[in-house]
């Protein structure tokens, strides 16, 4: 399970609650049926979901659980999702998450279609079984990938628990060293932050790739920027492009180690819910305090860089509490976003669950019940934030390490635009086909 928890995104711990039915209006139904369990779901949906006011007043209640839900949601939200606890059939499944590795199918200027695998988890299934980033696979099962089957290959592989990958080196613009590998269905370990630093033009630019913002974080953080700090670093690049979210009280204390002029007083955040939930406003310091692990705001600033600007590469990924570290660091700094346009999750909730004594209902509801707004009151980004740079991050075949300089994205962050190194080949106009982690399905804290 701590590959679905690892999505989570949204600094405060998981609200428990018992929900209950006060409207003497409303139907009842015997304790434990499929009826009763939908009469739960609606009452909590009424109670905390963003879009409450557009829910239908005499749903299905007869609908099975699932198919209940979704008849309540808005047609404006991607996000909200509900889980059988007791059940891991009804858990959102991805490739990311089952095997820990993602793949992009792309096609070259000469119209060939190739799979580059752009992302394998450390210590994942996939890592363990060899695969590697920059890799090319050429066969799923002994089947022929092409962009007519993705989406039916992608879809495939998640109803599996071990997949036969056939894959190759690019290599003078072709597909070699092929073999196959096995990787099966596991677990993958919590990712460590990646960290560089480069001199640029007689600067020193520090480098953090971070995978997602678990709650705890903060101690490690801290440890890399006082890294930097004692190093003399000038410049930051954040590489955020594979970055579902998670704990946005660990966003927030990222964002509190880069730039100048904060105080424990600086706001950082407003959520903005229905009629129940209201807006809350959130400080830096505030908001870090909401993950009880944190270090606090104090702490922090003594290893802040006080940087003017900030570097942040991004992707279609790039999701949840990563855009709010994009967008709240607007009000106090330059940023200046290379790579693609980001997902679009300008919302946040927390988990809704029956916490009766005994349990009722074992199913838990994860529904969007805020957006979220920076400090100058910006947001409403719900069709992704744009890059000031876009910059395909496959435009020079072999795709590179990431950390690696001459890689796309963040040779375009220390160069100004990209520029090829010598182990790779410009590839031409290449346009992306599919992806497989696009649009993942988000879950949220």
């Amino acid at each position: 399970m701590k590959n679905y928890l690892t999505f989570l995104c949204f600094a405060m711990a998981a609200f428990l609650i018992s929900c209950t039915n006060n409207d003497e209006s409303a139907p009842v139904f015997p304790e434990g049926s499929t009826e009763s369990v939908n009469l739960w779901v609606q009452d909590s949906m009424k109670r905390y979901y963003y879009w409450a006011d557009q829910m239908p007043a005499k749903p299905d209640y007869s609908l099975p659980v699932k198919d209940f839900f979704k008849s309540l949601l808005s047609s404006q939200d991607r996000f909200s999702f509900v889980v059988n606890t007791e059940d891991s059939s009804t858990y959102p499944r991805s490739i990311r998450n089952m095997y820990g590795f993602d793949y992009t199918i792309v096609q070259l200027a000469n119209n060939e279609v190739v799979t580059v695998v752009k992302l394998v988890l450390q210590n994942s299934p996939a890592f363990n079984a060899g695969l590697e980033r920059g890799m090319i696979i050429t066969k799923v099962n002994g089947k022929v990938m092409t962009a007519a089957n993705a989406e039916a290959m992608a879809a495939s592989i998640k109803d599996q628990t071990v997949v036969e990958l056939t894959v190759g080196k690019w290599q003078n613009g072709m597909v070699t060293n092929e073999n196959n590998i096995t990787v099966y269905y596991g677990f993958s370990f919590e990712q460590p932050i990646l960290s560089k630093i480069f001199n640029k033009n007689g600067k020193k630019v520090g480098y953090l790739y971070i995978y997602d913002f678990p709650d705890g974080m903060t101690q490690a953080l801290n440890q890399k920027f006082a890294e930097f700090k004692a190093a003399g670093v000038q410049e930051l690049i954040l590489d955020l492009r594979y970055n579902y979210g998670g704990s946005v009280s660990s966003a927030a204390a990222l964002c509190s180690l880069i730039p100048s002029g904060l105080s424990s007083g600086s706001p950082f955040i407003i959520f903005k819910g229905n009629k129940n939930g209201g807006e809350v406003k959130r400080t830096f310091a505030e908001q870090i305090a909401y993950d009880s692990k944190a270090l606090d705001f104090t702490t922090l600033r003594a290893n802040a860089l006080g940087l003017q600007k900030v570097f942040i590469l991004t992707s279609n990924s790039t999701a949840s509490a990563a855009e709010i570290v994009i967008n709240n660091l607007k009000p106090y700094m330059q940023v200046i976003q290379i790579g693609s346009t980001t997902l679009g999750k300008d919302m946040a909730g927390f988990v809704v669950e029956d916490k009766r004594k005994p349990r009722k209902v074992s199913w838990q509801i994860h529904p969007v019940i805020y957006k979220v707004f920076n400090a100058n009151g910006a947001g409403e980004y719900s069709n992704g934030i744009s890059p000031q740079m876009i910059v395909n991050e496959y435009a020079g075949l072999p795709v590179l390490p990431l950390g690696d300089p001459d890689e796309t994205l963040i040779s375009s962050a220390l160069n100004g635009g990209y520029f090829k190194s010598a182990g790779q080949e410009k590839s031409g106009s290449i346009t992306i086909l599919y992806q497989s982690d696009v649009p993942p399905v988000m879950m949220e804290k």
